[in-house]
């Protein structure tokens, strides 16, 4: 379903604060898999989500959906096929429009535009139905300017527009991270209901080494732009935290220090 092969991607190529942010990255995804993917502060991981959505495009190396080459089409052009929610609840969604009126947006993602009324009643039906999986009372608050919402309301929101389209592949980048605890284990839960509604395929970004485990089917590890831990099956389920801590030493040589992760775990 998703395959990158020998992604490599340089940031400030031959000056002095040249970076290597992705290193011989090759990695296939099957339909319906749900990768989790972590590392510490300039592993590479957001790098990865952007090469693959078309935010950047790879200095070598290939990007593949759907068995099609996708490595040089822009964002727009990707649109039908990626979905993407970040970590800040604000950048998906038009605060000064409704839900429905952010959710007609939604619907026409990647698709051409046309002059036809964006909402009817057939349509509201769908809206409402599609917002009662979130299990938050908004297919009750249709007309609410998105702007009233709560911080989890609005990542819910942003995540189900995200799906709307029906894409082959939905990118989280870090989206539960400006989170309370609890609201983000309702959002993984919400999460979980969306996956199995439309049976997407997910690569999920986070510091969180105990959602790494919990979410999903497999666990990569990035570290200084390669992949160095591809977990899953029973190895997987049998991991603890510490574990993966000490897997990462030893594949690394080092031990892991970025404090976002290790508050995390």
């Amino acid at each position: 379903m998703l395959r990158l092969t020998n992604l490599h991607k340089i940031f400030n190529y031959g000056k002095v604060n040249e970076n290597y942010a992705l290193k011989d990255i090759n990695l296939e995804v099957p339909k319906g898999d749900f990768i989790t993917i972590i590392g510490s502060n300039g592993a590479g991981k957001s790098t990865l989500l952007n090469l693959i959505a078309g935010t950047l495009f790879p200095d070598a190396g290939t990007v593949e959906i759907n068995g099609e080459d996708v490595t040089h089409w822009p964002v727009y052009k990707r649109a039908s096929l990626v979905g993407r929610v970040f970590q800040d609840p604000l950048q998906g969604t038009a605060a000064e429009m409704t839900i429905e009126e952010n959710l007609s947006l939604a619907v026409k993602r990647g698709q051409r535009r046309s002059l036809r009324p964006g909402l009817d009643k057939n349509r509201r039906a769908e809206f409402k139905r599609l917002l009662s999986l979130l299990e938050l009372g908004l297919e009750n608050r249709l007309d609410c300017p998105v702007k009233l919402l709560s911080g989890g309301q609005r990542q819910a929101l942003t995540l189900l527009m995200a799906t709307m389209g029906h894409p082959r592949l939905l990118l989280l980048d870090e989206y539960t991270a400006a989170l309370d605890p609890s609201t983000a284990q309702q959002i993984m839960a919400i999460t979980d209901r969306i996956v199995a509604e439309y049976q997407l395929t997910v690569l999920m970004v986070t510091h969180d080494m105990k959602q790494a485990l919990a979410m999903g089917k497999r666990t990569i590890m990035m570290d200084r732009g390669e992949i160095i831990l591809d977990l899953k099956g029973k190895e997987r389920e049998k991991l603890t935290v510490n574990d993966l801590l000490a897997k990462f030493a030893a594949k690394s040589g080092r031990e892991l220090t970025d404090d976002r992760i290790l508050l995390h775990g």
